[in-house]
């Protein structure tokens, strides 16, 4: 967890990221779930049993950065993850979390969806 905050404090926007080439299938994912508008798969890093990620295709930088036109793209990307948390078992519940700058925890200038479960999560969750 220590290495994923430094990470959040040295990440900076701009530029391609991870996601994008995951997108462009330039780097290996272990897809979910993908269509025209996003694509889920599960983390390389997970902090629980199971752990996947939702990415909009449109590379939207932070959520404080997103636009009114990008609603629908958000909705979409919290019930991609509700049909995805039922695909891989999820029927107990799980977390939905955005991260926001260094002190969200953002590694990656990229919104992303992570979608966590498959053990009882604790609260508060920082």
């Amino acid at each position: 967890m220590a290495d994923e905050v430094a990470k959040a404090q040295t990440a900076q926007p701009g530029g391609d990221t991870i996601f994008g080439k995951i997108i462009r299938k330039e780097i290996p994912a272990n897809i979910i779930y993908e269509d025209e508008q996003c694509i889920a798969f599960h983390d390389v890093s997970p902090q629980a049993p199971i752990h996947f990620l939702v990415v909009p295709r449109k590379p939207i930088t932070q959520i404080s950065k997103a636009e009114e036109c990008d609603a629908a793209l958000l909705g979409h990307l919290m019930l991609v993850g509700k049909k995805c948390a039922e695909q891989v078992g999820l029927p107990n519940g799980y977390r939905m979390v955005v991260n926001e700058g260094p002190h969200g925890g953002q590694s990656v200038y990229h919104v992303h969806l992570h979608v966590l479960g498959g053990r009882q999560l604790g609260w508060p969750p920082g």
